[in-house]
């Protein structure tokens, strides 16, 4: 499994280049300078200066998967919908809803009217949240763990739909909330009114915590979300593959052997 952390590097014209690092640590920049990356950005250093931890929800912490809306459709009688929501793409819709800028009822009225059907709000429902598998406890008891060590918190790009059945589910498994119990505070799309992304959850979460952006990591399994951390100054670290098990020792600690190269 490997971990890519995306760092901010400038040449020697003074242009930002955000490149991945590599064994050579030499990357282009957007002017086509060859430059080598500076050694105190190392993960290393990094992994010691991290006082706080901001996590992605779905695909980080909550299984998902994109295809069982498809299936999901289907199995409601929906066949001819084509590409709708998948990991890469959304309708504008979508994201309004996970804006908070539609509520569950326009959203299911938009549903209807883009799929030709008249789909009952419990049949949306079922499709909307077909997405959502589980949190693991493993997951669970770490993120507890890493309260002793770091400032823990949750930027979700979620809806109400989700939002209304995950957390009726996990604190029918867990026996309380997750979200109080696991992090200084979760942050959901749905009420902040602004999604990954934007920088604008980022600078909100930071102004409102009185966070070091420079002490702050942001993990997320959409490497284009880590783009608003960046402008806010905040690490990113992009989960492409394995789960935040392995990021941690077993003290939960950020272990300093990680690296953009599989470990």
């Amino acid at each position: 499994m490997f971990f890519i952390i995306i760092m901010r590097t400038y040449c020697r014209n003074g242009n930002l280049s955000r490149c991945f690092k590599q064994k050579s640590y030499l990357c282009k920049c957007i002017c086509g300078t060859t430059i080598r990356k500076q050694i105190f950005h190392s993960l290393l250093s990094m992994t010691t200066m991290i006082k706080n931890i901001i996590f992605d929800f779905g695909g980080v912490i909550h299984d998902i998967r994109y295809e069982n809306v498809g299936e999901a459709f289907v199995r409601h009688g929906v066949t001819n919908l084509g590409t709708f929501y998948t990991k890469d793409f959304q309708t504008p819709e979508m994201d309004l809803f996970e804006k908070g800028m539609l509520s569950p009822a326009e959203y299911r009225d938009y549903i209807r009217r883009a799929t030709g059907h008249n789909l009952s709000d419990n049949d949306i429902d079922d499709i909307v949240n077909a997405i959502l598998i589980d949190v693991p406890r493993e997951r669970v008891e770490l993120l507890l763990k890493l309260r002793q060590h770091y400032k823990v918190f949750l930027f979700s790009n979620t809806n109400q739909i989700n939002y209304d059945c995950f957390t009726v589910r996990l604190k029918a498994k867990y026996g309380f909330d997750i979200f109080t119990e696991c992090f200084d505070k979760a942050y959901f799309s749905n009420f902040m009114h602004c999604r990954k992304p934007a920088k604008e959850g980022f600078e909100k979460i930071i102004a409102e915590q009185h966070l070091v952006p420079s002490e702050t990591l942001f993990i997320d399994d959409i490497a284009k979300n880590l783009d608003g951390a960046h402008a806010a100054g905040i690490h990113g670290l992009h989960l492409a593959e394995g789960t935040i098990l392995n990021l941690f020792d077993e003290e939960g600690l950020l272990k300093k052997t990680l690296t953009s190269e599989k470990a």
